[in-house]
This record gives C-alpha cells, sequence and structure tokens, in this order.
C-alpha cells in the first residue's frame, strides 16, 4: 500500500500544482473584474455556465482520449496508440471550433434566458469574442494534456498549467486596466489574457511533442473507421456526463438570478472557489483514469479496487479538512475577493455551507471519473445525471424558496451530501460484482 501510495502521490502532485495555478488564475480574473464593478462581475458570472458547457465538451473528449489510448498501451499495441493521438487532436480542435461559432450566433437568446437584461448582455458581446478565442485554444492545449497523460507523463502538463497562470496573471492587470495613459479594455482584457497565456502553451506544448513518437502520420483513414464506434461510445456518454454540470449551472444561475444581481455576483465568485478548493480531485480525476485504463488493459480489476479506496480516502480527507478551514476563514476570503460589502457577506454565507460539502461532491467526481476508464460509461452519466438532477439542484431550488441566498447554500450543501454517498455506494457495489466474476473477491 505504501507503494501504491507513493505512486498515486507521484502521478497526482503535478496535476495537482497545475490544477491550482490554472483554477486560481480564473479566480483571479473575477477578483480583477470585481475591481470594475457589481454589473461587470455579473457580466462574466452570466458566462460561466456556457463556458462550463464549452469545457465539459473538452473534458469529455479528453477523457475518450486518456481512456482509449491508456488501454492500448496497457494491451501493448503502442502503433494504434499513435494513430489515435493524431486523430483525436485534429479532430477534437476541429470539433470544438464549430462549437464556439455556435455559441457566438445563439448568444443573445441564451443569455437573455439565464436572465441578463439589456445592459449586461452589451457588457457580455464585448467580453464573449475573445473568450471563446481563448476557450478554443484553453481546448486545443487540454487535448494535448491528455495525449500527454494517457502516456503516463503527468509533469508536463503540470508545469504548462504553472506557466500559463503565471502568464495571465502578468496580463491581467494590464489589460484590464491599462497602463499610464491607456485605460486598458476592461472586461474584455481579461479573456484575451487567458488567449495570449493559452496560445504560449500551445506553443511549448508542440515544441515538446516534436520529442515524443507519439503520432503518427499513415493509417489514420483506416484507424478513423476502426475506432470511430469505441471511441464515442466513450466520448458520448462522458460528454453527456460533462455537459450535465453546465447545464445544471445555467438552471442554477437563473435561480440565483431571481434573487438580484448581487447574489448572482456572490455565486459566481462562489463557483471560481468550488473549482479552486476542488484542485486535488481535479488532479485525481486527470491522473488516475489513464492508470485505471492501464490496469483495465492489462485485465487487474484488485489493483483497480486498491487504487480507488486510496484515492477515495485522500479526496474525502482533504476537502473535509480544506472545508473546515474555510468555514472558519470565510469572512476574510469573502473580503479578500469582493469590494462590494452585500456581496461579501452574501459570499461568506456560500462558504460556509459549500465548502465542507466539497468531501462528498469530491467522492462523486471520482466515481464518475473512473467509471468511464473502466469501460462504465453509461453509468458514469447516470451517476452524473442523479448527482445534479436528483440531488442538486432540487436541494438548491428549495433553500432559495424557502430562504433566498442562505437557502442556497445549505440547499446545494446538502445536495452535493446526498449525490456523494449514493454515487459511492453504487461504484462500490459494481466493483464487488465485476470481481466477483473474475474470481478477485
Amino acid at each position: 500500500m505504501s507503494s501504491l501510495r507513493r505512486q498515486l502521490w507521484q502521478q497526482t502532485w503535478p496535476m495537482a500544482i497545475g490544477v491550482l495555478s490554472l483554477l486560481g488564475f480564473q479566480l483571479v480574473d473575477s477578483a480583477f473584474i470585481a475591481r470594475l464593478g457589481t454589473q461587470p462581475l455579473a457580466a462574466q458570472s452570466f458566462t460561466f455556465p456556457l463556458s462550463f458547457l464549452i469545457i465539459g465538451v473538452q473534458v469529455g473528449l479528453g477523457i475518450a482520449i486518456a481512456a482509449l489510448i491508456s488501454r492500448t498501451l496497457g494491451a501493448g499495441d503502442t502503433a494504434r496508440a499513435r494513430r489515435l493521438g493524431s486523430l483525436v487532436l485534429v479532430g477534437g480542435s476541429v470539433f470544438m471550433a464549430l462549437l464556439m461559432l455556435i455559441m457566438w450566433v445563439a448568444q443573445t437568446p441564451i443569455f437573455t434566458l439565464l436572465g441578463a437584461d439589456a445592459p449586461t448582455r452589451e457588457l457580455i458581446r464585448a467580453y464573449w469574442g475573445p473568450q471563446l478565442v481563448a476557450n478554443w485554444l484553453g481546448a486545443v492545449l487540454y487535448f494535448g494534456y491528455s495525449l500527454f497523460r494517457a502516456h503516463g507523463d503527468t509533469r508536463l502538463p503540470g508545469k504548462l498549467m504553472v506557466l500559463t497562470s503565471l502568464i495571465n496573471l502578468g496580463l491581467d492587470p494590464l489589460l484590464i486596466f491599462g497602463v499610464g495613459d491607456w485605460s486598458g479594455w476592461g472586461l474584455p482584457g481579461a479573456a484575451w489574457a487567458t488567449a495570449l497565456a493559452f496560445a504560449i502553451g500551445i506553443w511549448h506544448l508542440v515544441m515538446r511533442l516534436r520529442a515524443h513518437d507519439w503520432l503518427a502520420r499513415h493509417g489514420l483513414r483506416d484507424e478513423m473507421r476502426a475506432s470511430a464506434v469505441p471511441f464515442m461510445a466513450i466520448a458520448g456518454p462522458a460528454m453527456i456526463s460533462q455537459l450535465m454540470p453546465p447545464l445544471s449551472a445555467m438552471l442554477a444561475t437563473s435561480i440565483v438570478a431571481k434573487l438580484g444581481e448581487t447574489a448572482v455576483a456572490a455565486w459566481g465568485l462562489a463557483s471560481r472557489l468550488e473549482t479552486l478548493s476542488l484542485m486535488v480531485v481535479l488532479a485525481l480525476t486527470m491522473s488516475l483514469p489513464p492508470w485505471l485504463g492501464r490496469c483495465y488493459g492489462a485485465g487487474d480489476w484488485p489493483r483497480i479496487d486498491a487504487l480507488m479506496r486510496l484515492a477515495a480516502r485522500t479526496a474525502v480527507i482533504w476537502q473535509l479538512g480544506l472545508g473546515c478551514i474555510m468555514t472558519l476563514a470565510a469572512p476574510w476570503v469573502a473580503v479578500a475577493l469582493s469590494g462590494n460589502p452585500e456581496i461579501r457577506d452574501e459570499l461568506a454565507t456560500l462558504i460556509r455551507w459549500l465548502l465542507p460539502s466539497y468531501s462528498l461532491l469530491g467522492l462523486c467526481m471520482l466515481v464518475v471519473s473512473a467509471s468511464n476508464a473502466l469501460g462504465w460509461p453509461v453509468r458514469a452519466m447516470l451517476l452524473s445525471f442523479m448527482r445534479l438532477f436528483v440531488c442538486y439542484l432540487p436541494c438548491l431550488a428549495v433553500g432559495a424558496w424557502l430562504s433566498g441566498i442562505f437557502g442556497v447554500a445549505w440547499g446545494a450543501a446538502l445536495g452535493n451530501v446526498l449525490a456523494g454517498g449514493l454515487a459511492w455506494s453504487i461504484f462500490r457495489r459494481s466493483l464487488t460484482q465485476r470481481m466477483a466474476v473474475n474470481g478477485e473477491t
């Protein structure tokens, strides 16, 4: 077990640092934008659900990339792994470009449906174009990360996440507020800073890919015919699973929007803080599936069981400890993130309730990620549906109806706790049944 723990640590810590820096710069973006005023922050907050939707699609494709290539490597077929690597990088980039185009064309009805008024939509329009460029560059970069993770290299993705975060941090104040006589670009400047940082990250990734024999130029057409069905069997349910959170975020934002602009701004900051606080869990969902995929390809189910138990303990202990600390520090964290007293008070309420509940939310996220890697993509999709639309949203809606922003906080927390407990019990039962079939219990 100590050897397994050491290996898990070695695979996960580079991704944890990378995720911390990547999500940290997103939180820094929101903190800088908060200095522009409540309306720009609310405008950015309205774009979060669509950004999450885009990220959901790219993560779903990335899950399929990492799962299929890692299983192929586990079975010893390196030639096919190279062909798959080339196909997914090119195909994924084209697919994401088409998605960005749709998001630009459909922006007005979508943001109107989310509850943004006309002045807020004007702010969003200036921001949304460069943000879509940044999202596409981020997707291409993420596909490259998935290729490296499938080959067991988590260090380079972690380093590049840190690099892009530092570049963004340096560019944010310059492009948002300007320098000297130039007053900067305001809200769109945050998106352009992210786009430039991701572009530099892609350049470094391409330079490193040239040093590896992980891509192929020949046999791609035949491989596409042979792998399209198994790839979509993983990518389809995985994308649906990943699209459920942004859809849920849209519905949650529309619920919170009824409580006022200040509530939307506080909710947006809390959403950024959520992803940052889940950095270790997110790192595990990136580093663990390729490892599980190689074990799956080799038929090593006892090792899969040991890995999942260890990862679950790590996630719960970390998130619970962090949640308790953040609960105590909620007033000071809220002051650091927002200059508006009303936003600060509502954000502190959200932090106190939500952060401890992420210990169970993290457990659910691990189960969904592992299920995709272990050949259970439909089960992962159903677990995601259960988490969001059976547990989370109903509790949040009832809480908002009963007691406003305070109800939103305890309702969302209750939904996270219910989802984590149900997901873990279902996963353990499925894994036990699979090991019994293989005679390994």
